[in-house]
């Protein structure tokens, strides 16, 4: 090598050392499969943020329905409720495919009335035994199941003012509690849950079955209280 070339070699060696240094690092393609996973409930959207444990659900009656606790599966002899509010807390929210869990705190009722030949009015329309544990599945249909806690079995209870005098009807859920999710209305949606007659007056029908569709349900724990996504 001639001694004329060494100073221009040193030179671009010393231009490439600077050129590294001052270039940003550039990532390395993502590997797939390790996107974030993405949570079983959002809120806003499947494109939301992932709803957290301990965060408040809650739900009016859908709009233009009504809560009904008939005596039969096809009847329309019984009580219906034009106002009921829900509210759950988040237990568990994993990745999807999974299952959700919340704890239901509570289930009012307003607003009741009875076509009850004998009854002239209902005084409360009541849920025991909470809270129950809620599971939200994402598999097809969203299906949506209830299930007792540790202080006893599903259980309604209803107070009516009759001829005879008040009455109290106790009744405890017989079977499955299940219903669907729907995400377009983000609604949970209830029909003929069965409940048989466990104590109160030989004037209370023997069987009970409750319908209601609840939604918006939303995260209140939110700024806003988005609407709640099942992925």
């Amino acid at each position: 090598m001639r001694p004329s070339s060494r100073p221009a070699l040193l030179a671009a060696a010393v231009l490439a050392a600077c050129a590294a240094v001052a270039a940003p690092a550039v990532p390395a393609a993502a590997t797939p499969g390790t996107a974030a996973a993405v949570p079983v409930l959002t809120a806003g959207g499947a494109d939301g943020a992932a709803v957290a444990e301990g965060d408040a659900l809650a739900a009016p009656l859908a709009t233009g329905t009504r809560a009904t606790f008939y005596s039969t599966a096809t009847s329309t002899t019984g009580v219906t409720c034009a106002t009921s509010q829900f509210t759950a807390k988040v237990l568990s929210n994993p990745a999807a495919p999974g299952t959700a869990t919340e704890a239901l705190t509570g289930m009012a009722f307003g607003s009741c009335t009875s076509n009850v030949t004998g009854v002239t009015s209902v005084k409360s329309l009541t849920v025991g035994n909470l809270p129950y544990t809620v599971a939200v599945d994402d598999g097809a249909g969203l299906p949506v199941t209830l299930t007792p806690g540790t202080a006893g079995p599903i259980q309604a209870n209803a107070v009516l003012a009759t001829w005879f005098g008040t009455i109290t009807c106790t009744y405890q859920l017989s079977g499955a509690f299940t219903g669907t999710a729907d995400n377009t209305a983000h609604s949970l949606a209830f029909h003929n849950e069965h409940f048989a007659k466990s104590g109160g007056s030989g004037l209370c029908p023997a069987d009970g079955y409750f319908s209601a569709t609840y939604g918006p349900v939303t995260d209140s724990s939110l700024p806003g209280s988005p609407a709640v996504h099942i992925n």
